[in-house]
């Protein structure tokens, strides 16, 4: 999978977010990871302070920990979530 470090990638990132039970925040914090994630009560907190490249690489780290039900996803959020696991298998081989 080709990343393309673009606004509107991110947005398409964001939109996988906003879609499932996770709520995705820009706050400032000391994050060792860059990201912090709150399973008990579903956010997902991500340095404000980070660059395009920065935010769209944690997301992408996110997606492929989180089990998202495919069945909230709109059908292009969906592509996008099963190429980004699909890299993931793909990595693990």
């Amino acid at each position: 999978m080709t990343i393309k470090y673009t606004k509107n990638f991110l947005s398409k990132l964001e939109d996988i977010f906003a879609e499932s039970d996770y709520t995705l925040r820009y706050e400032k914090g000391q994050f060792k990871s860059g990201w912090c994630l709150l399973n008990q009560k579903g956010v997902v907190v991500v340095n404000k302070f980070y660059p395009l490249e920065g935010r769209i690489s944690c997301l992408i780290q996110i997606l492929q920990q989180l089990p998202i039900g495919p069945e909230r996803l709109s059908e292009k959020s969906l592509a996008l979530y099963q190429q980004i696991q699909e890299a993931v298998n793909t990595e693990a081989q």
